[in-house]
């Protein structure tokens, strides 16, 4: 039963730690924006038209310039 007296504390101090963690990452914007990684997982049509703005000879992988005499 004396176990009480350090567990009681023990479980104050864990739950203000908790909290605190918490109100710091509501602060520092960890949870501005909770949908964008879902949606950007199933939008990769955008991430591929990005690059083919990049990088517009992407598709030709160079083959044909660097190919021998022989052919």
């Amino acid at each position: 039963m004396e176990v009480i007296y350090g567990l009681i504390p023990g479980m104050l101090v864990l739950g203000l730690v908790a909290v605190l963690v918490l109100f710091w990452a509501a602060r520092s914007g960890q949870f501005d924006d909770l949908d964008g990684d879902a949606h950007r997982i199933l939008m990769d049509d955008d991430v591929d038209e990005r690059q083919a703005r990049r990088f517009p000879d992407a598709e030709d992988d160079g083959r044909d310039e660097h190919r021998g005499a022989d052919g």
